[in-house]
């Protein structure tokens, strides 16, 4: 029961022009527990393909008055996953050739037996699965994460994160919120991980990268022709990353025009390439993330109010790193054995000295700027601690934490230990008690500071 479950993420599209044959495929495949669609000739199955993403299409080599080859190129241009199986009563070493050269991944000879497509089926989907696999390791590689862990001390991260752990197997629409370099990235990939989803596609797009058009055209993809540049057909983001995971990353960016585009999107999956009218489907599930006030966007009228409460199904906050003090030297630590291992170095820890600068700075560009301070000291550092020699001038700076001690007013000094004695409390009750006031004072005073 379990495997027919699995199975029936799978989608299969069948094209035979004999009835008999499309019937005894689709109660084969059917009986694996596959969703199976079946067609009787190009038109429908090119109409099939543009309005869903297929798996696998076993496709007839003789269509009626049309051939099963011309097809197969059709077929990829419009499902860049899509796996061909050719089928055919007239085999021979030449056609097979021919298939495979226009791109079909497998071919088997009329009469067959359900056994033999059951194999056939299996040997694709394996394919289908190591490709994937290839894809995510090298979108690891290209990134270089040290391995995500979301350990902390810290109150409100743990909150976080176990609340992305609650909501990853279901279908619901993430809003991630943080200040640049907090990790975004990070815990949506591991959101996708920890979902039903996991062995389908993860990708990112970001926002600010791209023009207006370039970033539609890469999330929906384009036709030959649709832009000066468009040499060739884009099957886009969106319909890569079918039954997979999408990640927007700096959703606030985006123009007003691509925002009503992705409100439908959002709303009912269709969309449109550019440059093409066919309106066709995804299963994609949308993960956005931004590091500003989008909120504020929607009332300066520069974010789509209803876009933005599509988005806001879940939203998880990413405290900056500033507010989890006490995770700032495991994080640390961490790194230190990513690049470490990277340069082949082995540095154990960092001197007294280090670590009162690491603890003590202010870390304005969070997590990002931490793996950078790292990487940095690995590369300089000859022995196996690492000093604060090898620390850049930032850290002895005055943009570190504030401390008691320091020339600041008094009121900073309040507001710091405020958000500090937050960020670790499990509670705003247990940091009342924490901090000796009421609720009610506390609440005015995260209303001042504007935590």
């Amino acid at each position: 029961m379990e495997n027919m479950k699995e199975n029936s993420r799978w989608n299969f599209l069948i094209i035979d022009d004999e009835a008999n044959i499309r019937k005894m495929l689709a109660v084969c495949l059917e009986a694996e527990g596959y969703s199976v669609t079946a067609v009787g000739n190009v038109e429908d199955a090119l109409a099939e393909a543009a309005g869903q993403s297929f798996d696998i299409a076993f496709v007839d080599l003789r269509l009626g008055a049309d051939s099963g080859l011309d097809l197969i190129p059709a077929l990829l241009a419009t499902s860049p996953w899509i796996k061909v199986i050719v089928i055919t009563a007239y085999a021979s070493i030449d056609t097979a050739v021919e298939a495979v050269k226009r791109g079909a991944t497998d071919y088997i000879a009329k009469p067959f037996t359900p056994t033999q497509v059951r194999l056939a089926v299996r040997k694709v989907l394996d394919i289908r699965a190591l490709e994937q696999k290839v894809l995510s390791l090298g979108e690891d590689l290209r990134r270089a994460h040290f391995d995500a862990d979301f350990s902390s001390r810290s109150a409100s991260m743990t909150r976080a994160v176990n609340l992305a752990r609650q909501v990853a197997p279901s279908e619901a629409t993430i809003l991630i919120r943080g200040e640049s370099g907090t990790g975004k990235t990070v815990l949506a990939r591991a959101i996708h991980t920890w979902s039903q989803r996991a062995m389908m596609p993860f990708s990112v797009v970001s926002g600010p990268s791209l023009s207006s058009e370039l970033l539609e055209s890469e999330l929906f993809g384009h036709v030959k022709g649709a832009f000066t540049g468009a040499v060739r057909d884009n099957p886009g983001r969106i319909s890569m990353c079918d039954r997979g995971t999408l990640l927007l990353d700096e959703i606030g960016d985006l123009s007003l025009s691509l925002q009503a585009k992705l409100l439908r999107f959002v709303q009912d999956r269709s969309y449109e390439r550019l440059g093409d009218y066919t309106t066709r489907h995804a299963d994609v599930r949308i993960i956005a993330a931004t590091n500003i006030d989008l909120e504020k966007s929607v009332r300066e009228g520069r974010f789509r109010e209803d876009l933005y409460y599509r988005l806001n199904v879940i939203q998880i906050e990413i405290p900056p790193l500033r507010e989890r003090p006490a995770d700032i030297l495991t994080l640390a630590q961490g790194l230190l054995g990513f690049f470490g291992r990277g340069c082949h170095k082995t540095v154990t820890g960092f001197t007294d000295e280090a670590t009162r600068l690491l603890q003590s700075y202010h870390w304005p560009g969070n997590i990002r700027e931490l793996r950078n301070v790292i990487e940095r000291a690995v590369i300089l550092c000859p022995g196996n601690l690492i000093g604060a020699d090898y620390l850049p001038e930032s850290l002895f700076s005055v943009h570190r934490a504030i401390r008691v001690g320091d020339p600041v007013p008094l009121d900073k000094i309040q507001e710091e230990h405020i958000r500090r004695i937050l960020a670790s409390a499990r509670t705003l009750q247990e940091a009342a008690e924490l901090l000796g006031i009421d609720q009610a004072t506390l609440w005015r005073r995260r209303k001042q500071y504007g935590i």
